[in-house]
């Protein structure tokens, strides 16, 4: 069973290609399951005050659902899209957040950290947002946000976990604390976490999250998805192959996936 539940598309403004040329690329690859999944609308923060290319306008959010489930039925028997959204956790916003979940009839929800106030920290343009703040400081409220996020109940997984490490800012102390924290609330809230390989390709150079975590995650029964957090169609599925590598080589067979919020574990 192949499958890849974070890809992003032109709507977001960041990325490129279409909802479809993404489906037609799952079945060019061998796909069994693709998700569609691109983000959440901005609420927090004007986006025309904002930076540009950050989330697709809430008008549109309507408009990629209804495309979503057209592709579903349009593609059925060849591969199973499973339509998602990737649910920006903003504290203090959670109701807004939790009408949007509401809203639709997702397959699944991811739940990512990406802005601390209105600083996003996942935002290559945004990381001199790091000069006037204490590593550690940032690392405990991003980890507080992420065991808020799985509280909500809002989401089906967590997304790219440790993604505060992507542009190699960290503490010079131990944040393993930190990091088993958010673990815990996560299975606490009986949710699952991703392995978004896209950290690969990111000053990082290595998984969201690291193998420790992952590890962290099996001994804690975490379920586990896997994401190649494709913006554009040729990655997807990127590095994901080393992804199924990890995971079978620290025991785990099995996969979530989720369909009509529901998860199932399939093996791999």
């Amino acid at each position: 069973m192949r499958i890849d539940y974070h890809t992003h598309h032109a709507r977001c403004g960041h990325a490129i290609g279409t909802l479809e040329e993404y489906v037609q690329r799952g079945i060019d690859i061998g796909l069994d399951q693709i998700g569609l999944s691109d983000h959440m609308p901005l609420l927090h923060v004007d986006p025309a005050a904002y930076l540009p290319e950050m989330a697709m306008p809430m008008e549109e959010l309507p408009r990629y659902v209804e495309e979503c489930f057209e592709l579903k039925e349009k593609y059925k028997g060849r591969i199973d899209v499973r339509v998602g959204l990737e649910g920006d956790y903003i504290e203090g916003w959670e109701d807004a957040i939790g009408r949007i979940v509401a809203a639709y009839p997702w397959d699944y929800v991811i739940g990512s950290v990406h802005f601390l106030g209105t600083w996003d920290v996942t935002d290559f343009r945004q990381t001199q947002g790091w000069d006037s703040r204490e590593p550690m400081a940032v690392y405990q409220q991003y980890y507080d946000a992420v065991c808020k996020a799985a509280a909500t109940g809002f989401y089906d997984f967590i997304g790219h976990i440790d993604v505060i490490k992507r542009f190699g800012y960290k503490p010079g102390a131990d944040v393993t604390h930190l990091e088993d924290a958010a673990l815990e609330a996560v299975k606490r809230h009986d949710l699952a976490i991703e392995l978004n390989a896209s950290g690969l390709r990111t000053p990082a150079a290595e998984m969201f999250p690291s193998r420790r975590m992952v590890e962290r995650a099996r001994d804690l029964g975490i379920p586990l998805t896997i994401g190649s957090d494709a913006h554009q169609p040729e990655r997807l599925d990127q590095y994901l192959d080393e992804a199924r590598t990890l995971l079978k080589e620290i025991g785990i067979t099995q996969l979530a996936s989720f369909e009509g919020r529901k998860r199932r574990m399939i093996d791999f």
